[in-house]
């Protein structure tokens, strides 16, 4: 490790240990599926008592879904899914694990609204391509503005997890300038907050369940922008209010920490779930800290993904994997080493882990509350 990889790492761990061991317990918080061999942190103003590994969603469908028995025999107790993955077959093999009200309580469940994000880009990109020339030069010159901004998509701090990730960043750039100057032409009750409430509600039919733990929209959040709509805040509180939700979260890939400083700075989200590596740390390290000195909880997502991207995608950078060698020495997969990074921030509540199978299950998990 050079000086100056020593000087950020250990800056990142001088960090952690300024401000504390994770936050402990308090009086009120609630605990689900509390078990000896795992460890458990506190999820922000959720007052959730977490579990240090949260088993991803995208994997999960009514014939892929033993291991998350096992997870939870194993003491995880947070479920992550959204109506986009499998289109909806993750959400139908968690209503087979969570099904009964004593399975129900065990486990604290998190849903997305997954159809508004997408919408949102479609109904501003109409719109746009109605304007005349001029105005769309207008438009698009402004979000080009935006774009400068942002670290490029080939950055660590962007990291790349998907294909249409930077597509995703520009529709979120022209929908926020279309938004500013145009948004009174749209039916915001309809295209945002009703579309919200009917997600929801088929959410909680395919998961056959009444109520969701967290909601998180944005799904996918990747600019400042989206984390500034009343109508999201006003459909959230009429399901709160049925009983349907508890808290609101949101999640981000492609700019976690502007998009949590966001959050942080507007008070309306208890949590969010965002992209968090020891490839992206010093521009995250920072907005980590004030989250927590405003209790909004954190999961770390895309954790292993810089360093072990799995599948048939290519192979990771060789720096990055050499960082995080030199960062935790000794004999341990790859990605169980990111997820112990991680887990050394005492900032962080929990790091989702795309738990595919239960080799993945009896790996990751043992992991929770080891030091490096």
């Amino acid at each position: 490790m050079n000086r100056r990889e020593f000087l950020v790492f250990g800056g990142g761990l001088a960090a952690a240990a300024l401000a504390g061991p994770a936050a402990p317990a308090q009086p009120g918080d609630e605990w689900r599926n509390r078990q000896a061999g795992m460890s458990y942190r506190r999820l922000g103003r959720t007052g959730f008592m977490v579990s240090e590994f949260a088993c991803g969603g995208n994997t999960i469908s009514p014939t892929s879904n033993d291991h998350v028995r096992l997870a939870l025999d194993m003491g995880l107790n947070y479920l992550d899914t959204a109506p986009a993955y499998g289109r909806g077959e993750s959400e139908r093999g968690y209503a087979a694990v969570i099904a009964g009200s004593a399975s129900r309580q065990r486990v604290f469940l998190a849903t997305k609204v997954s159809p508004w994000d997408i919408n949102r880009a479609e109904v501003f990109q109409k719109m746009f391509d109605s304007l005349a020339d001029s105005q769309q030069k207008r438009v698009r010159g402004e979000a080009a503005e935006y774009l400068k901004s942002v670290p490029g998509e080939k950055s660590d701090y962007f990291g790349s997890y998907f294909p249409s990730q930077w597509g995703e960043v520009e529709k979120a750039a022209l929908a926020n300038v279309m938004d500013r100057r145009y948004g009174s032409r749209l039916d915001k009750r309809k295209e945002y907050y009703g579309l919200i409430i009917q997600s929801v509600e088929d959410s909680l039919k395919r998961l056959d369940t009444d109520y969701v733990d967290v909601l998180h929209c944005p799904h996918g959040a990747n600019t400042p922008g989206e984390m500034e709509v009343p109508e999201v805040f006003e459909a959230f509180e009429r399901l709160k209010k049925a009983g349907k939700v508890r808290h609101l979260g949101f999640s981000s890939h492609s700019n976690p920490a502007e998009t949590l400083r966001a959050a942080v700075a507007n008070g309306m989200y208890s949590l969010g779930m965002i992209a968090y590596s020891i490839t992206n740390h010093e521009a995250v390290d920072a907005v980590l800290e004030e989250a927590r000195a405003k209790d909004v909880g954190v999961i770390a997502m895309k954790s292993a993904r810089p360093v072990w991207p799995g599948g048939n995608r290519p192979p990771a950078a060789a720096v990055r994997v050499e960082k995080l060698q030199r960062a935790v020495p000794g004999e341990m997969k790859v990605p169980m080493k990111a997820y112990l990074w991680v887990l050394r921030n005492p900032n962080v509540a929990a790091v989702n882990s795309e738990l595919i199978n239960a080799d993945m299950v009896r790996d990751n998990l043992p992991l929770a509350g080891r030091k490096l």
